[in-house]
């Protein structure tokens, strides 16, 4: 009994300092120095801070199976080293049963479990509005990005767009980031984006929203967030996709709604309306198409 109470005691310590070390840790770090969070602990998307905790726990396990792991290596490398004097072998054990049971249930349980948190995770984040605030359809291409933000028209008519050019770094290797292509979104409003590819395989990966999802010519793919922070963030293709790679970069403008609605209007006062021009997509001859398709395949 005297022992187990100073156990408890020596305990003490060790719950405080662990608790000072953890109320002395930034936002960044108690999740796991990945982007898309600022000072105060405010995440870009309402999406980011579960992404966020899936990784940051997923390492605090497998860091303590490591130290487990390497614990017990060091003490029988230790414990069991050649003495002074000794020669031949150790004694051989064939089996070890409860040995054998641990390192197979305890594995066994911890991919159960990273599967059924990511499972769940997943279920979350791969569910799509059926009623967003806004719908985009984002086209990846060699080597940049259009832009579509879509109306309430089936065939798109009262659309906007904007369509990009890959960046062109300077000598020095800098690029100028007024020049990428850029996708606005507003602040606090449901986001509902399509994906699609004008020619071979992309991904659409918005770094801060630690989150990204491939682009196939052919299949769209969607992606539903909520922007909760206003900034701008960085994007890139993060899927080999052809020799200027590197240089499919946009950027991603969060800002408030009456920011994004002046934006749309800019682009209709710039006659950029309608549905996106397909002329130049590659795969026209799906069943189904037409002589005119094929025609304009020609032309490209």
């Amino acid at each position: 009994m005297p022992s187990k109470r100073r156990l408890r005691w020596a305990l003490i310590p060790v719950g405080i300092a662990a608790a000072v070390v953890l109320a002395g840790c930034t936002p960044t770090e108690l999740n796991g120095f990945l982007p898309g969070f600022v000072e105060d602990g405010t995440p870009a998307t309402d999406r980011t801070e579960m992404v966020s905790g899936l990784w940051t726990n997923s390492w605090i396990v497998l860091l303590v199976v490591g130290l487990v792991t390497w614990g017990l290596m060091g003490w029988a490398a230790i414990a069991y080293r050649r003495r002074k004097g000794q020669v031949g072998l150790p004694v051989q054990l064939r089996y070890n049963m409860p040995i054998e049971i641990f390192y197979t249930i305890v594995p066994f349980i911890l991919v159960i479990g990273f599967f059924a948190f990511t499972a769940r995770d997943q279920a979350i984040l791969e569910t799509q509005y059926d009623d967003p605030d806004v719908s985009i359809t984002a086209i990846g291409k060699q080597w940049s990005w259009d832009f579509m933000y879509d109306g309430e028209d089936e065939d798109n008519a009262d659309a906007v767009w904007t369509m990009g050019v890959q960046a062109q770094p300077e000598a020095n290797g800098d690029i100028d980031q007024d020049s990428l292509p850029t996708l606005y979104l507003p602040v606090d409003q449901t986001v509902k984006v399509k994906l699609q590819s004008r020619d071979v395989v992309h991904s659409f990966w918005i770094i801060d929203f630690l989150y990204k999802k491939d682009m196939y010519i052919g299949k769209d793919n969607f992606w539903s967030f909520t922007p909760t922070r206003e900034g701008t963030y960085a994007g890139k293709c993060a899927e080999l996709c052809g020799e200027y790679h590197s240089m499919m970069l946009f950027n991603v403008k969060v800002v408030s709604e009456q920011e994004y609605e002046d934006y749309l209007e800019s682009l209709r006062a710039a006659g950029q309306t309608g549905d996106i021009d397909d002329a130049y997509d590659r795969l026209q001859n799906l069943p189904g198409t037409t002589g005119e398709a094929s025609e304009h395949e020609g032309d490209s």
